[in-house]
């Protein structure tokens, strides 16, 4: 049975023929309204706007085809079978072209066909018409996708300058020692960081972080992280207003534990730091669960340095030890993240990680020659977040 509400209409001029085809479709279920003349099933039409017309090509009032004109112009997606008597079949593929959506051949010997036939076209109708709902609201919804990245891309370009406000010089000179430094996002916006500043007069600090995951989650750590020592240097400073001050890089590494901790974030951070003494040239650094270590070159020679730690932003008991090197006249300390083994040859981690002093040596702990022997470029893709420190004195 159709739905109720499903209204038809049927327009000839050949009253046997209309009363015909009107009762066999009322009969199955359809409301049905009939007009003998073209002028008076337009208003019909307009009046209430049936799901469906069929009319005669031949009407005395108006020519059929421009009675299929008229109603298709009015409702593009109602759709108008013809009813042709045998023989006139141009008539018929002039009507489909004007706009018919099928036709019928009178006298009409079975009505099933008829009913068949209005029942298809409805059907194709109402999938046009779906077909177009659908269009439409994936047209809708590609307009507010293609808003929302670009909010998104506007949102990660101002996250992307926070970063890059944040990171430090590249050289950096201050006396003797140089560092420099390359951070390359695996996306956008990049979960490792550096920074290395002057903590007093004669203390220079640094350090390098690799927070877990990747994009803005990690990001928005690396900013934490840049306000967490930065307020920890002011209270010790605040402590210490003459001479050195106690910045010790296991209380660095202590206090940011708690603090990531405490604001349950779900990140952690592998990250190692260190605070050179300038007047006795000693290194005092602490190691917080990273790899690879730092690669201290010395004389032609590479080697890491000794130390371990839990991660730091995971263990409420976490203890972080001091370590301390004297310095040479002159060496160059490489640290980097661990995205970096993924530029080394070997297939375990730990022929990747033997590999790194040799390439140190190569590049006889140069920063751009490292680079080079990484084969690190500006704007390349890379799977996993890359960062690379040198710190060296002196350097030949």
């Amino acid at each position: 049975m159709q739905l109720p509400g499903m209204t038809l209409l049927v327009i000839d001029d050949d009253d046997a023929v209309r009363q015909h085809v009107t009762g066999y479709l009322e009969n199955s279920g359809f409301d049905v309204l009939q007009a003998s003349r073209a002028e008076q099933g337009l208003q019909l039409f307009a009046k209430h706007r049936p799901e469906l017309v069929l009319c005669g090509l031949h009407i005395e009032d108006m020519c059929g085809f421009e009675l299929i004109r008229q109603i298709i112009d009015d409702s593009p997606d109602t759709p108008v079978i013809v009813m042709s008597a045998a023989g006139s079949m141009d008539d018929v593929v002039k009507a489909l072209r004007v706009g018919a959506s099928d036709y019928l051949i009178k006298p009409f010997s079975d009505l099933a066909v008829l009913e068949h036939a209005v029942r298809r076209s409805l059907d194709r109708a109402h999938l046009r018409v779906e077909n177009q709902r659908i269009r439409e609201r994936l047209e809708r919804a590609n307009r507010e996708l293609e808003n929302h990245l670009q909010e998104l891309k506007d949102d990660q370009a101002a996250g992307r300058q926070v970063q890059l406000n944040m990171l430090p010089a590249s050289p950096w000179q201050s006396g003797q020692y140089r560092l420099e430094h390359r951070i390359i996002p695996s996306l956008y916006l990049s979960g490792d960081f550096v920074d290395y500043f002057r903590v007093s007069d004669t203390q220079l600090a640094f350090y390098l972080a690799d927070v877990s995951g990747h994009g803005a989650s990690s990001a928005f750590v690396t900013v934490l992280l840049k306000f967490m020592t930065t307020r920890l240097l002011y209270e010790q400073r605040r402590q210490d207003t003459v001479g050195p001050i106690a910045f010790q890089p296991s209380d660095v590494l202590e206090h940011i534990n708690r603090s990531l901790i405490s604001c349950k974030l779900g990140k952690h951070v592998t990250m190692l730091g260190g605070v050179i003494d300038e007047t006795n040239h000693t290194l005092t650094y602490s190691i917080g669960g990273h790899l690879p270590l730092p690669v201290l070159y010395v004389d032609g020679k590479a080697e890491y340095l000794l130390g371990k730690g839990r991660p730091v932003g995971l263990f409420e008991d976490a203890v972080y030890e001091n370590h301390q090197i004297s310095l040479p006249e002159h060496f160059s300390l490489t640290l980097c993240s661990d995205g970096v083994l993924d530029c080394l040859e070997g297939t375990t981690l730990r022929e990747k990680e033997a590999r790194l002093p040799s390439l140190v040596e190569q590049a006889e702990g140069d920063f751009s020659r490292i680079l080079a022997e990484l084969g690190l470029e500006p704007g390349q893709a890379m799977p996993d977040d890359i960062s690379l420190l040198v710190l060296s004195r002196n350097p030949r």
